[in-house]
Protein backbone atom coordinates (compact mmCIF):
# COMPACT_ATOMS: atom_id res chain seq x y z
CA UNK A 1 0.00 0.00 0.00
CA UNK A 2 1.72 2.97 -1.52
CA UNK A 3 1.79 6.20 0.73
CA UNK A 4 1.22 9.17 2.23
CA UNK A 5 1.59 12.99 2.79
CA UNK A 6 4.55 12.52 5.02
CA UNK A 7 5.89 10.36 3.15
CA UNK A 8 5.36 12.15 -0.21
CA UNK A 9 7.78 14.91 1.53
CA UNK A 10 10.37 11.85 1.52
CA UNK A 11 11.77 9.59 -0.61
CA UNK A 12 14.76 10.88 -3.57
CA UNK A 13 13.89 14.49 -2.79
CA UNK A 14 14.26 13.66 1.50
CA UNK A 15 17.59 11.67 0.02
CA UNK A 16 18.64 14.38 -1.81
CA UNK A 17 18.13 16.41 1.73
CA UNK A 18 20.31 13.62 3.62
CA UNK A 19 22.89 13.89 0.95
CA UNK A 20 23.49 17.57 1.49
CA UNK A 21 23.98 17.33 4.95
CA UNK A 22 26.93 18.32 6.54
CA UNK A 23 29.67 15.28 7.25
CA UNK A 24 32.46 14.92 9.43
CA UNK A 25 34.41 12.82 6.81
CA UNK A 26 37.52 13.73 5.07
CA UNK A 27 38.16 10.51 3.33
CA UNK A 28 38.44 11.65 -0.38
CA UNK A 29 36.12 9.29 -2.39
CA UNK A 30 34.65 8.93 -5.83
CA UNK A 31 30.91 8.98 -6.63
CA UNK A 32 31.34 5.27 -7.76
CA UNK A 33 33.31 3.72 -5.23
CA UNK A 34 32.02 0.94 -3.81
CA UNK A 35 34.27 0.83 -0.76
CA UNK A 36 32.59 1.83 2.46
CA UNK A 37 33.96 5.28 2.99
CA UNK A 38 32.46 7.72 3.76
CA UNK A 39 29.65 10.42 1.66
CA UNK A 40 31.65 13.56 1.24
CA UNK A 41 30.09 17.19 0.93
CA UNK A 42 31.78 17.08 -1.94
CA UNK A 43 29.96 13.77 -2.87
CA UNK A 44 27.26 14.62 -1.42
CA UNK A 45 26.78 18.03 -3.75
CA UNK A 46 27.36 15.33 -7.18
CA UNK A 47 24.76 13.09 -5.52
CA UNK A 48 22.37 16.07 -4.94
CA UNK A 49 22.37 17.29 -8.52
CA UNK A 50 22.22 13.40 -9.68
CA UNK A 51 18.86 12.98 -7.96
CA UNK A 52 17.95 16.22 -9.62
CA UNK A 53 18.80 15.15 -12.93
CA UNK A 54 17.33 11.40 -12.18
CA UNK A 55 13.72 13.67 -11.50
CA UNK A 56 13.90 15.20 -14.74
CA UNK A 57 15.28 12.15 -16.89
CA UNK A 58 11.94 10.50 -15.75
CA UNK A 59 9.47 13.57 -16.02
CA UNK A 60 10.47 14.73 -19.26
CA UNK A 61 9.65 10.86 -20.40
CA UNK A 62 6.32 11.06 -18.98
CA UNK A 63 5.92 14.86 -20.30
CA UNK A 64 7.02 14.15 -24.20
CA UNK A 65 5.48 10.42 -24.28
CA UNK A 66 3.06 10.03 -22.10
CA UNK A 67 1.29 13.12 -20.99
CA UNK A 68 -2.06 13.69 -20.73
CA UNK A 69 -2.17 9.70 -19.91
CA UNK A 70 -1.63 8.43 -16.34
CA UNK A 71 1.63 7.16 -16.29
CA UNK A 72 4.66 6.53 -18.39
CA UNK A 73 5.90 3.03 -19.81
CA UNK A 74 9.69 3.85 -19.67
CA UNK A 75 10.95 1.17 -22.18
CA UNK A 76 8.68 1.65 -24.76
CA UNK A 77 8.35 5.31 -23.88
CA UNK A 78 4.55 5.33 -24.46
CA UNK A 79 1.76 5.85 -21.68
CA UNK A 80 -1.15 4.24 -20.43
CA UNK A 81 -4.30 4.99 -18.48
CA UNK A 82 -3.84 3.12 -15.07
CA UNK A 83 -6.11 5.10 -12.22
CA UNK A 84 -8.53 6.92 -13.78
CA UNK A 85 -7.02 8.95 -16.82
CA UNK A 86 -6.34 12.25 -15.47
CA UNK A 87 -2.85 12.69 -16.08
CA UNK A 88 -1.59 11.30 -12.60
CA UNK A 89 1.84 11.27 -13.03
CA UNK A 90 1.83 15.05 -13.53
CA UNK A 91 -0.44 15.85 -10.52
CA UNK A 92 1.73 13.62 -8.42
CA UNK A 93 4.80 15.58 -9.71
CA UNK A 94 3.48 19.09 -8.80
CA UNK A 95 5.28 19.57 -5.10
CA UNK A 96 8.55 17.81 -6.89
CA UNK A 97 8.76 20.76 -9.69
CA UNK A 98 7.80 23.29 -6.40
CA UNK A 99 10.64 22.19 -4.17
CA UNK A 100 12.75 22.42 -7.46
CA UNK A 101 12.31 25.58 -7.87
CA UNK A 102 11.21 25.04 -11.15
CA UNK A 103 8.51 27.95 -11.34
CA UNK A 104 8.07 27.94 -15.02
CA UNK A 105 7.07 24.14 -14.93
CA UNK A 106 4.98 24.31 -11.76
CA UNK A 107 2.81 27.50 -12.81
CA UNK A 108 2.18 25.82 -16.47
CA UNK A 109 1.10 22.62 -15.13
CA UNK A 110 -1.22 24.58 -12.22
CA UNK A 111 -2.71 26.53 -15.11
CA UNK A 112 -3.45 23.22 -17.48
CA UNK A 113 -4.93 21.19 -14.37
CA UNK A 114 -7.10 24.18 -13.40
CA UNK A 115 -8.64 24.33 -17.28
CA UNK A 116 -8.50 20.50 -18.43
CA UNK A 117 -8.94 18.37 -15.77
CA UNK A 118 -12.13 17.15 -14.54
CA UNK A 119 -13.88 14.41 -12.56
CA UNK A 120 -17.20 14.16 -14.05
CA UNK A 121 -16.04 10.60 -15.65
CA UNK A 122 -17.47 7.72 -15.83
CA UNK A 123 -14.62 5.90 -13.50
CA UNK A 124 -14.20 3.54 -11.17
CA UNK A 125 -11.24 4.40 -8.98
CA UNK A 126 -9.40 3.37 -6.04
CA UNK A 127 -10.75 5.28 -2.61
CA UNK A 128 -7.11 4.91 -1.39
CA UNK A 129 -5.12 5.53 -4.16
CA UNK A 130 -7.02 8.74 -5.71
CA UNK A 131 -6.98 10.48 -2.23
CA UNK A 132 -2.83 10.25 -1.79
CA UNK A 133 -2.49 10.76 -5.24
CA UNK A 134 -4.65 12.77 -6.55
CA UNK A 135 -6.80 14.34 -4.02
CA UNK A 136 -3.54 15.04 -1.78
CA UNK A 137 -1.50 16.12 -5.06
CA UNK A 138 -4.00 18.90 -5.75
CA UNK A 139 -4.09 19.94 -2.09
CA UNK A 140 -0.24 20.52 -1.63
CA UNK A 141 -0.08 22.29 -5.25
CA UNK A 142 -2.67 24.30 -4.15
CA UNK A 143 -0.96 25.76 -0.39
CA UNK A 144 2.01 25.58 -2.56
CA UNK A 145 0.66 28.11 -5.45
CA UNK A 146 -1.29 30.37 -2.96
CA UNK A 147 0.88 30.89 -0.20
CA UNK A 148 3.93 33.47 -0.23
CA UNK A 149 5.86 31.13 2.39
CA UNK A 150 6.59 28.87 -0.47
CA UNK A 151 8.34 30.69 -2.42
CA UNK A 152 6.25 29.51 -5.54
CA UNK A 153 2.95 31.52 -5.38
CA UNK A 154 1.35 32.29 -8.62
CA UNK A 155 -0.05 35.50 -8.13
CA UNK A 156 -3.01 34.88 -11.34
CA UNK A 157 -3.75 31.29 -9.11
CA UNK A 158 -7.32 31.57 -8.15
CA UNK A 159 -8.29 28.63 -5.89
CA UNK A 160 -8.56 26.11 -9.09
CA UNK A 161 -7.41 23.35 -7.59
CA UNK A 162 -8.97 23.42 -4.33
CA UNK A 163 -11.97 23.44 -6.54
CA UNK A 164 -11.07 20.39 -8.06
CA UNK A 165 -10.34 18.53 -5.10
CA UNK A 166 -13.12 19.19 -3.26
CA UNK A 167 -14.94 18.11 -6.07
CA UNK A 168 -12.97 15.07 -6.32
CA UNK A 169 -13.62 14.32 -2.43
CA UNK A 170 -17.25 14.85 -3.03
CA UNK A 171 -17.72 12.41 -5.47
CA UNK A 172 -15.64 9.46 -3.11
CA UNK A 173 -17.98 10.42 -0.34
CA UNK A 174 -20.99 7.57 -1.13
CA UNK A 175 -18.02 5.55 -0.87
CA UNK A 176 -18.24 5.86 3.21
CA UNK A 177 -21.78 5.33 3.32
CA UNK A 178 -21.71 1.50 4.97
CA UNK A 179 -23.27 0.42 8.49
CA UNK A 180 -19.75 0.60 9.50
CA UNK A 181 -18.40 3.71 8.59
CA UNK A 182 -15.42 1.97 6.50
CA UNK A 183 -15.36 3.10 3.24
CA UNK A 184 -15.67 0.85 -0.26
CA UNK A 185 -12.36 0.49 -1.75
CA UNK A 186 -13.58 1.85 -5.22
CA UNK A 187 -16.04 3.96 -5.93
CA UNK A 188 -17.54 5.73 -9.67
CA UNK A 189 -17.02 9.01 -10.34
CA UNK A 190 -20.16 9.50 -12.07
CA UNK A 191 -22.53 7.23 -10.26
CA UNK A 192 -20.91 6.38 -7.06
CA UNK A 193 -20.88 3.05 -5.58
CA UNK A 194 -21.65 -0.25 -8.03
CA UNK A 195 -24.22 -2.56 -6.86
CA UNK A 196 -21.49 -5.08 -7.90
CA UNK A 197 -18.90 -3.44 -6.05
CA UNK A 198 -16.77 -5.70 -3.70
CA UNK A 199 -17.43 -5.47 0.29
CA UNK A 200 -14.41 -6.09 1.19
CA UNK A 201 -11.63 -3.79 1.48
CA UNK A 202 -8.40 -3.81 3.45
CA UNK A 203 -7.36 -1.84 6.80
CA UNK A 204 -4.72 0.53 5.07
CA UNK A 205 -7.49 1.60 2.20
CA UNK A 206 -10.10 1.86 5.03
CA UNK A 207 -8.23 4.03 7.46
CA UNK A 208 -5.64 5.81 5.35
CA UNK A 209 -7.60 9.23 4.40
CA UNK A 210 -7.45 10.98 7.15
CA UNK A 211 -4.55 13.60 6.32
CA UNK A 212 -5.93 14.57 3.08
CA UNK A 213 -9.96 14.77 4.04
CA UNK A 214 -9.10 16.61 6.78
CA UNK A 215 -7.19 18.97 5.81
CA UNK A 216 -9.59 19.12 2.85
CA UNK A 217 -12.06 19.79 5.28
CA UNK A 218 -9.90 22.87 7.30
CA UNK A 219 -9.60 24.72 3.38
CA UNK A 220 -13.34 24.76 2.85
CA UNK A 221 -14.55 24.51 6.45
CA UNK A 222 -17.00 21.67 5.72
CA UNK A 223 -16.55 19.28 8.41
CA UNK A 224 -17.43 16.06 6.26
CA UNK A 225 -14.58 15.09 5.11
CA UNK A 226 -12.72 14.52 8.58
CA UNK A 227 -16.11 13.52 9.94
CA UNK A 228 -16.30 10.49 7.51
CA UNK A 229 -12.26 9.42 7.10
CA UNK A 230 -12.38 9.64 11.34
CA UNK A 231 -15.46 7.29 11.30
CA UNK A 232 -13.59 5.10 9.19
CA UNK A 233 -10.67 4.68 11.56
CA UNK A 234 -12.86 4.43 15.05
CA UNK A 235 -14.61 1.79 12.81
CA UNK A 236 -11.74 -0.25 12.29
CA UNK A 237 -10.15 0.22 15.86
CA UNK A 238 -14.02 -0.35 17.20
CA UNK A 239 -13.32 -4.30 15.39
CA UNK A 240 -9.52 -4.44 16.77
CA UNK A 241 -9.01 -8.03 18.76
CA UNK A 242 -8.78 -8.25 22.38
CA UNK A 243 -4.81 -8.34 22.04
CA UNK A 244 -5.45 -4.56 20.11
CA UNK A 245 -4.19 -6.18 16.69
CA UNK A 246 -6.00 -5.55 13.31
CA UNK A 247 -6.15 -7.40 10.35
CA UNK A 248 -5.72 -7.27 7.17
CA UNK A 249 -9.06 -6.84 5.27
CA UNK A 250 -12.28 -6.43 6.65
CA UNK A 251 -16.28 -6.63 5.35
CA UNK A 252 -17.19 -3.00 5.16
CA UNK A 253 -21.01 -4.38 5.90
CA UNK A 254 -20.77 -6.90 8.92
CA UNK A 255 -17.34 -5.76 9.92
CA UNK A 256 -16.14 -8.99 9.78
CA UNK A 257 -12.26 -9.93 9.84
CA UNK A 258 -12.23 -11.75 6.77
CA UNK A 259 -8.41 -12.42 6.32
CA UNK A 260 -6.88 -11.92 10.20
CA UNK A 261 -3.18 -11.56 9.18
CA UNK A 262 -2.07 -8.83 11.50
CA UNK A 263 1.39 -7.44 10.56
CA UNK A 264 2.98 -4.06 9.72
CA UNK A 265 2.81 -4.39 6.11
CA UNK A 266 0.97 -5.09 3.19
CA UNK A 267 -2.63 -4.01 3.12
CA UNK A 268 -2.30 -2.65 7.06
CA UNK A 269 1.14 -0.59 6.68
CA UNK A 270 -0.55 3.06 6.59
CA UNK A 271 -3.47 2.29 8.85
CA UNK A 272 -0.46 2.81 11.81
CA UNK A 273 1.50 5.92 9.98
CA UNK A 274 -1.91 8.00 9.48
CA UNK A 275 -2.77 7.75 13.19
CA UNK A 276 0.54 9.17 14.18
CA UNK A 277 1.10 11.92 11.30
CA UNK A 278 -2.70 12.58 11.64
CA UNK A 279 -1.81 13.71 15.45
CA UNK A 280 1.32 15.52 14.54
CA UNK A 281 -0.60 17.48 11.73
CA UNK A 282 -4.07 18.17 13.48
CA UNK A 283 -2.94 17.77 17.13
CA UNK A 284 -6.13 15.53 17.49
CA UNK A 285 -4.98 13.36 20.55
CA UNK A 286 -7.79 10.45 19.81
CA UNK A 287 -5.21 9.35 16.83
CA UNK A 288 -2.45 9.58 19.40
CA UNK A 289 -4.36 7.59 21.88
CA UNK A 290 -5.52 4.63 19.11
CA UNK A 291 -1.53 5.02 17.74
CA UNK A 292 -0.05 4.45 21.53
CA UNK A 293 -2.24 1.38 21.70
CA UNK A 294 -2.00 -0.24 18.60
CA UNK A 295 1.49 0.36 18.35
CA UNK A 296 2.52 -0.99 21.54
CA UNK A 297 0.58 -4.05 20.95
CA UNK A 298 2.64 -4.22 17.52
CA UNK A 299 5.53 -4.32 19.36
CA UNK A 300 4.76 -7.02 21.82
CA UNK A 301 3.13 -9.33 19.13
CA UNK A 302 4.76 -9.05 16.06
CA UNK A 303 8.22 -7.66 16.74
CA UNK A 304 10.83 -10.49 16.99
CA UNK A 305 14.20 -8.37 17.22
CA UNK A 306 14.73 -6.93 14.04
CA UNK A 307 12.17 -8.31 12.31
CA UNK A 308 8.64 -8.39 12.35
CA UNK A 309 6.32 -11.20 11.22
CA UNK A 310 2.68 -11.46 10.72
CA UNK A 311 0.60 -12.97 13.47
CA UNK A 312 -3.34 -14.17 13.85
CA UNK A 313 -4.98 -11.53 15.20
CA UNK A 314 -6.63 -13.36 17.64
CA UNK A 315 -4.07 -15.70 18.83
CA UNK A 316 -0.81 -14.31 17.89
CA UNK A 317 0.79 -17.36 16.31
CA UNK A 318 2.66 -16.80 13.69
CA UNK A 319 1.31 -16.92 10.53
CA UNK A 320 4.11 -15.50 7.91
CA UNK A 321 7.77 -15.31 9.02
CA UNK A 322 8.04 -12.91 6.08
CA UNK A 323 9.96 -9.09 5.38
CA UNK A 324 7.74 -7.74 2.53
CA UNK A 325 8.93 -4.47 1.60
CA UNK A 326 6.10 -2.00 2.40
CA UNK A 327 6.93 -2.75 6.53
CA UNK A 328 10.52 -0.54 5.33
CA UNK A 329 8.31 2.59 6.60
CA UNK A 330 8.24 1.26 10.04
CA UNK A 331 11.73 2.28 11.69
CA UNK A 332 11.17 5.80 10.08
CA UNK A 333 7.70 5.74 11.92
CA UNK A 334 9.56 4.87 14.93
CA UNK A 335 11.60 8.10 14.98
CA UNK A 336 8.58 10.33 14.45
CA UNK A 337 7.01 8.13 17.52
CA UNK A 338 10.52 8.43 19.69
CA UNK A 339 11.58 4.87 19.90
CA UNK A 340 14.77 5.27 17.92
CA UNK A 341 16.85 2.19 19.12
CA UNK A 342 14.90 -0.47 17.75
CA UNK A 343 13.97 1.44 14.39
CA UNK A 344 18.19 1.50 13.99
CA UNK A 345 18.12 -2.48 14.32
CA UNK A 346 15.45 -2.88 12.13
CA UNK A 347 16.60 -0.28 9.22
CA UNK A 348 20.16 -2.34 9.42
CA UNK A 349 18.04 -5.81 9.20
CA UNK A 350 15.91 -4.38 6.36
CA UNK A 351 18.95 -2.78 4.29
CA UNK A 352 21.15 -5.73 4.27
CA UNK A 353 18.25 -7.23 2.36
CA UNK A 354 18.69 -4.19 0.18
CA UNK A 355 22.36 -4.58 -0.42
CA UNK A 356 21.85 -8.40 -1.08
CA UNK A 357 19.79 -7.83 -3.92
CA UNK A 358 20.34 -4.28 -5.09
CA UNK A 359 16.65 -3.64 -4.24
CA UNK A 360 14.14 -4.73 -1.64
CA UNK A 361 12.14 -7.83 -2.68
CA UNK A 362 7.93 -7.60 -2.24
CA UNK A 363 8.83 -10.42 0.20
CA UNK A 364 11.79 -12.08 1.68
CA UNK A 365 11.50 -15.32 3.57
CA UNK A 366 13.12 -14.96 7.29
CA UNK A 367 12.85 -18.58 8.03
CA UNK A 368 14.85 -19.79 4.36
CA UNK A 369 16.28 -16.10 3.79
CA UNK A 370 15.66 -16.22 0.83
CA UNK A 371 13.33 -14.35 -1.90
CA UNK A 372 9.72 -15.14 -1.13
CA UNK A 373 8.12 -17.37 -4.33
CA UNK A 374 6.37 -15.03 -6.72
CA UNK A 375 7.22 -11.88 -4.45
CA UNK A 376 10.37 -11.04 -6.59
CA UNK A 377 9.90 -7.52 -7.88
CA UNK A 378 10.68 -4.46 -6.68
CA UNK A 379 8.14 -1.58 -7.97
CA UNK A 380 10.37 1.58 -7.35
CA UNK A 381 8.84 1.91 -3.29
CA UNK A 382 10.24 4.63 -1.38
CA UNK A 383 9.37 3.38 2.27
CA UNK A 384 13.13 2.42 2.95
CA UNK A 385 14.31 5.73 1.61
CA UNK A 386 12.04 7.55 3.46
CA UNK A 387 12.99 5.86 6.88
CA UNK A 388 16.75 6.43 6.09
CA UNK A 389 16.29 10.17 5.89
CA UNK A 390 14.50 9.88 9.37
CA UNK A 391 16.85 7.83 10.96
CA UNK A 392 20.15 9.89 9.31
CA UNK A 393 17.93 13.31 10.82
CA UNK A 394 17.43 11.68 14.32
CA UNK A 395 21.01 10.15 15.25
CA UNK A 396 23.19 12.44 12.53
CA UNK A 397 24.84 8.86 11.66
CA UNK A 398 27.04 9.46 8.75
CA UNK A 399 26.31 5.54 7.46
CA UNK A 400 22.48 6.48 6.65
CA UNK A 401 24.18 8.66 4.24
CA UNK A 402 26.25 6.23 2.76
CA UNK A 403 22.85 3.98 2.78
CA UNK A 404 21.31 7.21 0.75
CA UNK A 405 24.45 6.79 -1.57
CA UNK A 406 23.76 3.02 -2.10
CA UNK A 407 20.37 3.32 -3.21
CA UNK A 408 21.21 6.25 -5.95
CA UNK A 409 23.34 3.63 -7.33
CA UNK A 410 21.40 0.69 -7.29
CA UNK A 411 18.36 3.23 -8.87
CA UNK A 412 20.70 4.62 -11.45
CA UNK A 413 22.22 1.16 -13.13
CA UNK A 414 19.62 -1.49 -12.37
CA UNK A 415 16.26 0.69 -12.76
CA UNK A 416 17.17 3.21 -15.25
CA UNK A 417 15.36 3.18 -18.55
CA UNK A 418 15.19 4.78 -21.86
CA UNK A 419 12.28 7.16 -21.12
CA UNK A 420 12.73 6.64 -17.05
CA UNK A 421 13.07 3.97 -14.34
CA UNK A 422 11.44 0.73 -14.80
CA UNK A 423 10.18 -1.47 -12.29
CA UNK A 424 12.60 -4.34 -11.42
CA UNK A 425 10.57 -7.76 -11.77
CA UNK A 426 12.99 -9.67 -10.75
CA UNK A 427 15.78 -8.48 -8.01
CA UNK A 428 17.66 -11.68 -8.22
CA UNK A 429 18.51 -10.92 -12.08
CA UNK A 430 17.23 -7.46 -12.46
CA UNK A 431 14.76 -7.93 -14.89
CA UNK A 432 12.93 -4.82 -15.71
CA UNK A 433 9.56 -4.32 -16.29
CA UNK A 434 8.06 -1.44 -19.16
CA UNK A 435 6.60 0.25 -15.87
CA UNK A 436 6.89 3.28 -13.86
CA UNK A 437 4.46 4.41 -11.11
CA UNK A 438 3.35 8.00 -10.32
CA UNK A 439 4.55 7.65 -6.69
CA UNK A 440 8.05 6.88 -8.50
CA UNK A 441 8.54 10.99 -9.19
CA UNK A 442 6.08 11.77 -6.29
CA UNK A 443 7.93 9.83 -3.14
CA UNK A 444 10.65 7.95 -4.59
CA UNK A 445 12.95 10.35 -6.38
CA UNK A 446 10.90 13.16 -4.20
CA UNK A 447 11.93 11.71 -0.69
CA UNK A 448 15.78 11.68 -1.94
CA UNK A 449 15.68 14.83 -2.72
CA UNK A 450 14.19 15.59 0.28
CA UNK A 451 10.85 16.74 -0.77
CA UNK A 452 6.49 17.24 -0.26
CA UNK A 453 4.13 17.07 1.27
CA UNK A 454 1.03 18.47 0.43
CA UNK A 455 1.69 21.84 1.28
CA UNK A 456 0.65 22.92 4.39
CA UNK A 457 2.20 19.89 5.65
CA UNK A 458 5.07 20.69 3.49
CA UNK A 459 5.68 23.23 4.94
CA UNK A 460 5.04 22.46 8.51
CA UNK A 461 7.60 18.79 8.00
CA UNK A 462 10.20 21.08 6.59
CA UNK A 463 9.81 23.50 10.07
CA UNK A 464 10.00 20.96 12.07
CA UNK A 465 13.12 19.33 10.53
CA UNK A 466 15.13 22.77 10.97
CA UNK A 467 14.30 22.32 14.62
Amino acid sequence: MEKTWKQRCLPLLLLLSILSADTNHNNIIFLRQTAADGVTPEEATLLRDEVREMFYHAFNGYMEHAFPLDELKPLSCEGEDSLGGYALTLIDSLDMLALLGDRERFTSSVDWIGKNLRFDINKTVSVFETTIRVLGGLLSAHLIASDYATGMRIPSYDNQLLDLAEDLARRMLPAFDTPTGIPFGSVNLLYGVDEQESRITSTAGGGTLTLEFGMLSRLTNDPIFEQVTKNAVRGLWARRSKLNLVGAHINVFTGEWTQKDAGIGTSIDSFYEYLLKAYLLFGDEEYLFIFQEAYAAAMHYLYNDPWYVEVNMDSAAIVWPLFNSLQAFWPGLQVLAGDIDPAIRTHAAFFSVWKRYGFTPEGFNLATLTVQHGQKSYPLRPELIESTYWLYKATRDPRYLDVGRDMVVSLQYGARCPCGYCHIVDVEFHKKEDHMESFFLAETVSITFGSSIYGFFLIWLRVQITL
